[in-house]
């Protein structure tokens, strides 16, 4: 299994309406490595959802339940989606903050990589960002 992390922020695509959709199809991105970690998703990996801008935290957990396709929001075959469901929304939301302050997650893309908003996790990071927001 493989671990990811992606952002939204919330005015245009929050965690409370991921969870009232139920699913969505992760479109938008237009940035080539953040591109190549949606192709690196396979059905059933689990993806931490940040809130970026407003709130800067991760507030849940969800997976991968269709794996890469073309986006539908444009013509241009160089850009995928994949389809995303929510799985468990965390007891308290995991700061950015937070993050930078651990010992565990100071090389985390988050903090290497602001401006990615798709990123590939270790399994460590995946778990410790978890810990902190089930604790």
């Amino acid at each position: 299994m493989n671990y990811f992390l992606v952002k939204s922020e919330p005015f245009k695509y929050s965690w409370e309406q991921f969870n009232k959709d139920g699913q969505t199809f992760w479109d938008g991105v237009r940035n080539y490595q953040a591109r190549n970690n949606l192709k690196a998703m396979k059905k059933g990996d689990l993806v931490l959802f940040y809130h970026s801008n407003e709130g800067k935290e991760v507030v849940g957990i969800a997976k991968v339940v269709k794996e890469y396709y073309q986006d539908p929001t444009t013509d241009d075959p160089k850009w995928v989606v994949v389809d995303l469901a929510p799985v468990e929304t965390l007891k308290k939301p995991v700061t950015l903050e937070m993050i930078k302050q651990d010992p565990l997650l100071q090389n985390i893309a988050l903090v290497r990589q602001g401006r990615l908003s798709v990123m590939p996790l270790q399994r460590e990071e995946f778990d410790r960002i978890v810990e902190l927001g089930n604790s």
